[in-house]
């Protein structure tokens, strides 16, 4: 009990007593003044009256003032109630300045407290899951029972469901190696790598388990399946060059050999294997020289000098500086029209494109007679065209003709000295014009490489007057 409600109570029983003490003054008096004669039993029986008045006015007093101390504690009761249910917004009224007023203002106060630190702590988790939310790896936590606590959108979309917190972790993956790993990371208390292949078809991941603090573990998995690919795609680069370098070199050492190790040598033999060697080494010169095309394309730093030009220039030039290739060929390089419409393009890049794939159409369609260069205008872009009219290539080639070091006829590549780079080339240039090439073809009809180039952007002078019009 406080000080203030002790000196409150002392007053109310002082102001009790005075005032029972005032009614007993007067009702003695009375007595004296009229019944001066009459016996002391009347009197007692006055005096007990006097208290019975006196107890039936302090006893509604005493409840007034016990009800309002009451009703005060009973709205200290219900704030603590609603604090604890989480409504933190809940405050106490302060309807006078009493000794309760200081509790009710404290009260208030940590109210206001608790509610800003749970704002900052949910807005701290806010954050947290918005930049877990945008990793590239997902991302998802589990309790020491093994159910899920908590898992990012990233981790939602490799599973393909919405991953429920606790619920088991094997309700929604059922990879072996994820489960081996966070089972290890639970049981040891120790970090686990591992890789999955078959949490997602055709992609794999690279699996973090590490345990937690609090108990449970925390799994991260990093899609490496681009690093893999280009992994497997050196490798193969790698293989291929050494093969194609290696047959040669090879044939080169063994003609040397033979002429080295003959004491008298024949003047036709050695000009036919003079020959064979300088085929050979032609072949690697050019290997060579595609491999550093393919590898000066492919780079970050490949820089376009892009211009406007016609697309019916960048044809004519095209037969013109490249007819030279079909001279001696018996066959006819022919242009099929093409518009004036301009379009973005790097001319040097562009004569190595058409070079390329002219090339491709002498080595391959040579007995078509025929190879026909045009263009023509398609909505927001120029699709030019390369016809051959030789063998045709079957269907099942036609998706990855554009690979490097992939040939239809091996055999009749090496034969004419293809390295099986030329459209890979042809494709990493067009790309980087912001263009597209593909190639239509049957067996017995030729074959059409097709490319697009982005129209150029019009003159600005050209944009006021079609606005004006």
């Amino acid at each position: 009990m406080t000080p203030k409600v002790f000196t409150k109570l002392l007053g109310l029983f002082v102001l009790l007593l005075v005032f029972q003490t005032v009614v007993m003054e007067f009702v003695f008096g009375r007595l004296v003044e009229h019944t001066a004669g009459e016996s002391f039993h009347l009197m007692a029986h006055e005096a007990l009256w006097a208290g019975l008045i006196a107890l039936a006015l302090a006893i509604p007093l005493a409840a007034w003032v016990a009800r309002r101390v009451t009703a005060r504690i009973e709205r200290v009761v219900a704030f603590a109630r609603r604090v604890a249910d989480g409504d933190l917004s809940a405050r106490l009224s302060q309807a006078s300045g009493d000794e309760l007023a200081p509790m009710e203002t404290a009260l208030n106060q940590t109210a206001e407290r608790l509610g800003q630190s749970f704002a900052e702590i949910e807005s701290r988790r806010q954050e947290l899951a918005a930049m877990l939310d945008s990793m590239q790896e997902a991302v998802v936590a589990i309790t020491p029972e093994g159910t899920v606590r908590w898992s990012n959108a990233v981790m939602h979309r490799i599973t393909g469901t919405q991953l429920y917190a606790g619920r088991p972790l094997v309700h929604f993956v059922r990879d072996p190696d994820v489960l081996a790993c966070v089972r290890a990371a639970l049981d040891h208390g120790e970090v686990r790598y591992g890789r999955a292949s078959s949490l997602t078809p055709g992609r794999m991941f690279e699996i973090n388990a590490a345990p937690l603090p609090s108990g449970g573990a925390l799994v991260v998995l990093h899609d490496v399946t681009r690093i893999e690919a280009a992994e497997k795609s050196r490798r193969d680069f790698i293989a291929n060059v050494s093969h194609e370098l290696r047959t040669p070199l090879t044939s080169i050492q063994g003609y040397v050999e033979t002429l080295v190790e003959d004491p008298r040598p024949n003047a036709a033999t050695t000009r036919e294997f003079l020959g064979i060697i300088h085929k050979n080494a032609t072949r690697m010169n050019r290997l060579t020289q595609d491999l550093l095309a393919l590898a000066s394309v492919e780079s970050p730093d490949y820089k376009l000098a892009l211009q406007p030009m016609r697309a019916s220039a960048l044809v004519q030039d095209a037969i013109e500086s490249l007819g030279g290739m079909v001279v001696d060929s018996e066959v006819e390089l022919e242009a099929t029209g093409a518009p004036d419409a301009p379009v973005m393009a790097d001319p040097d890049a562009l004569n190595q494109v058409f070079g390329n794939l002219i090339e491709n159409s002498l080595k391959y369609g040579k007995a078509g007679k025929r190879i026909r260069v045009g263009a023509r205008l398609v909505e927001s872009e120029v699709e030019f065209t390369v016809q051959d009219f030789g063998p045709g290539i079957a269907s099942e080639h036609l998706d990855r003709i554009f690979e490097r070091f992939y040939r239809v006829d091996k055999a009749r590549s090496r034969d004419s000295g293809g390295t099986g780079l030329g459209l890979a080339i042809v494709k990493r240039i067009v790309q980087a014009h912001g263009g597209r090439v593909w190639v239509e073809s049957e067996l017995g009809a030729g074959a059409q490489f097709h490319f697009t180039l982005p129209l150029a952007p019009a003159p600005v002078g050209e944009k006021m007057a079609s606005a004006t019009a």
